[in-house]
């Protein structure tokens, strides 16, 4: 798996964070990892972005971003407004592919969900995954709709012949609710792929040096990480 690439079933999902937990995981077990963000919105260029951030958390991994727009829209629209050129999937398959001739892995981290436009064309970054022939990880919300939202976006990827590698919930809260904790049996039947991991909220405001402490213990096994998913779901049963 040289190329393994990144989606939400929406915004603020927890998408990066979960980027940056899954590229320490990797860093951890003796991988060296590149980070590809496809195009950063709603941040001005002296700003960090979210590359910067997974940086700042997983510590040893290169990244690259191949463009950034002021507004926080979606990439072909935000390109449009600012009058610069979008990023097309190909640009993305291409520079992805490039850092996996130098890495031992490659975290492509999109923009918001997985059919979120690049391009006047209505490129996505499921057509960058299908260039690459990559698998996609998903990360989902914990709570009530996070069903809905999980299935589509697995369906979407099963009608074009792309693997969902599996599912990781973004944002693990201190206090589960009822849908919450149902959820974890729900959400790998719905996709149809296993979960792979549950981020506790919060955890982008950890230290870095604890982040990367701690942020094995929050994947499973797939993902170079500790976490039992079953012993999880059982410890947290409606």
């Amino acid at each position: 798996m040289p190329v393994l690439v990144i989606t939400g079933t929406g915004t603020e999902v927890g998408k990066t964070v979960t980027t940056a937990a899954v590229a320490t995981a990797a860093v951890a077990a003796g991988r060296s990892v590149a980070v590809l963000k496809a195009a950063q919105t709603g941040v001005r260029p002296d700003e960090r972005g979210d590359a910067d951030e997974v940086a700042r958390l997983a510590g040893a991994v290169a990244t690259a971003e191949l463009a950034r727009y002021p507004e926080p829209l979606a990439p072909g629209t935000a390109a449009r407004r600012a009058g610069m050129a979008p990023v097309h999937p190909h640009e993305v398959a291409e520079a992805a592919a490039k850092l996996a001739t130098e890495h031992d892995l490659v975290l492509v981290e999109g923009a918001g969900g997985l059919l979120v436009r690049f391009d006047a064309a209505g490129g996505t970054l499921a057509d960058a995954a299908r260039l690459l022939n990559a698998p996609v990880l998903v990360v989902a919300s914990a709570g009530l709709g996070t069903l809905n939202t999980t299935e589509l976006t697995a369906r979407e990827l099963r009608s074009r012949e792309l693997e969902l590698l599996g599912v990781v919930i973004g944002s693990w809260p201190q206090s589960p609710d009822l849908a919450c904790r149902c959820n974890l049996a729900d959400l790998p039947d719905v996709a149809g792929a296993p979960l792979l991991g549950a981020l506790p909220a919060g955890a982008g405001a950890l230290p870095p040096a604890e982040f990367r402490a701690v942020a094995p213990g929050w994947l499973a096994p797939r993902l170079a990480g500790t976490w039992d998913a079953e012993a999880f779901r059982v410890r947290n049963a409606p």
